[in-house]
């Protein structure tokens, strides 16, 4: 099986864990990475240029202009032509690789799944670290996508780690996205045009996640958030 994971890096040069994502390339050479340097403006593109004269099984795709993580995403799944899964994953490792490990290794075990996404709930005994703010947030957001725009339950459709079958990809992310932000459930939308989510999508609880600095979203975005989801389910 060919996997390809998909990292967009957006001016994360004060960010990016360099000895962390080492250990990653080095640990999973099975795996090709594709990193998305979005239009960055700081020393991101050197750091990703490192990166690649290090590991044969990473190449870089970059982006003239800042576009958002949705667009940067789409240009990645439009440039690969030969790979059974694509994987997409935070810069901000959030989420270690070993639960996006287990994500990938049940995509292939269950391959009647067409996207598998980790969720952020959190449990006795796993170590999910969430703002209350965040969490209250996220909760409130499920709902009204489950309710009103999906009408399927969904716990956590922004959780920065999915793996989605390379042909059920190509179709939906052959379009624009409307939302820089909610792209995910724009993805899921698209996807219930022609599936049953219920049975192509399967929800994973993470056994670890932790926030890591701030939100990128601007307090402006928020007051989007009705707009865009309206034009989501009208679309």
């Amino acid at each position: 099986m060919k996997i390809t994971i998909i990292i967009p890096f957006y001016n994360e040069e004060k960010r990016i864990e360099i000895e962390r994502f080492y250990q990653i390339f080095n640990n999973f050479t099975q795996y090709n990475f594709l990193l998305v340097n979005d239009g960055s403006t700081d020393n991101t593109n050197t750091i990703l240029d490192e990166f690649k004269s290090k590991f044969p099984n990473l190449t870089i795709l970059k982006l003239d202009k800042n576009v958002g993580k949705a667009e940067a995403i789409r240009a990645a799944v439009l440039s690969i032509s030969n790979t059974d899964f694509i994987v997409y994953y935070d810069a901000d490792l959030a989420t270690p690789f070993s639960e996006l490990e287990k994500l990938i290794q049940f995509s292939i075990v269950h391959q009647n799944y067409k996207m598998v996404m980790g969720a952020r709930i959190k449990l006795i005994g796993n170590q999910v670290k969430r703002s209350l703010t965040r969490h209250y947030f996220g909760r409130i957001f499920a709902t009204i996508v489950s309710q009103f725009v999906l009408k399927v339950a969904v716990y956590d459709t922004q959780c920065g780690a999915k793996v989605i079958d390379f042909e059920t990809a190509k179709p939906i992310f052959s379009k624009p996205f409307i939302s820089k932000w909610l792209f995910d459930v724009e993805l899921l939308k698209r996807l219930q045009k022609s599936h049953n989510l219920k049975e192509v999508v399967k929800e994973i609880p993470l056994e670890k996640w932790e926030e890591i600095g701030s939100s990128k979203i601007k307090r402006t975005d928020f007051f989007k958030i009705p707009f865009e989801l309206f034009q989501i389910y009208r679309n």
